[in-house]
């Protein structure tokens, strides 16, 4: 039987698939569109992506460094609630995944997903019952790579030298997780948002009804202070507020060159429910 568009359009309305996995499914049963579903329900797809519409803001985010501290992998899994990023089964999986990634120097989602991942991610879907999202990665490589992941293995940080050693960049890498820098140093920050920034202050300077030259020289005290509070090596260090992160690293031998960090939900649009409207409706109220 032949495989048409409007076939594989119907599959796809009746079970929320996207269009390859459909047409594969009915090629397979040889256009029988029941037993398409049938055959996707046994293999939980289906189940899967009924889920996949919902929100999935909680998980955890996963490093791997590789021994000689050269390269490293940083990704970030998805679930819909806290207690399921504690479950053995979920957070096995999210080794799997950053393993894969880590062998693979795969940052891209969809290349990296594509076979026996995707194929674990729909059965965890179907065991634990909740939508299941591997949401990005992203690899560092450098002379010397460090790395740290909070207690709550929520927020993840991989740091990149030029010099010093793997120690000297974890503590590095904590200060990101504790302070989260925007840019490494101040010539690093984008122009456009020092722009806007010194509009803000203009403005703000402005109405304090000071002299033109003093107007200025307020905006260029508080640019600079925006940059030295948002630069990672401008930045009191953590462990030890009398030094910068700068000189931190320049009495080690090193330089800092580049940071990632990953913060579990960050910049997901989190669905507000209103439980009391929820159960009025339900009643019928």
């Amino acid at each position: 039987m032949a495989i048409t568009a409007a076939l594989v359009k119907e599959l796809r309305e009746r079970t929320g698939l996207g269009m390859m996995e459909c047409k594969k499914a009915l090629v397979e049963v040889d256009g029988d569109i029941e037993k398409a579903i049938e055959e996707l329900r046994k293999s939980g797809q289906a189940k899967a992506a009924k889920k996949a519409g919902r929100t999935a803001a909680e998980g955890v985010v996963a490093v791997k460094v590789a021994d000689d501290a050269k390269f490293g992998m940083l990704v970030e899994v998805n679930s819909e609630t806290d207690f399921v990023a504690r479950d053995d089964n979920f957070l096995g999986y999210v080794g799997t995944v950053v393993e894969r990634a880590f062998d693979t120097k795969q940052t891209d989602i969809p290349a990296l997903m594509d076979g026996e991942l995707e194929t674990a991610r729909l059965a965890l879907v179907q065991k634990i019952g909740e939508n299941i999202s591997v949401r990005r990665a992203a690899a560092l490589e450098g002379d010397v790579v460090g790395s740290y992941v909070h207690g709550n293995s929520r927020i993840a940080v991989l740091v990149g030298l030029e010099g010093g050693n793997a120690e000297l960049a974890k503590d590095i890498a904590m200060h990101v997780a504790a302070v989260n820098p925007q840019v490494v140093s101040k010539d690093d920050m984008p122009a456009d948002l020092v722009e806007k920034e010194k509009e803000i202050f203009r403005a703000q300077a402005l109405e304090s009804g000071k002299p033109t030259e003093i107007v200025e020289k307020m905006i260029v005290g508080r640019v600079n202070k925006f940059l030295a509070e948002n630069s990672l090596v401008e930045q009191p260090f953590v462990k030890n507020p009398d030094m910068t992160v700068g000189k931190l690293a320049a009495e080690a031998g090193a330089t800092v060159k580049s940071f990632i960090r990953f913060e579990v939900g960050e910049g997901i649009e989190k669905e507000v429910v209103d439980f009391a409207a929820e159960v009025r409706a339900q009643a019928g109220l």
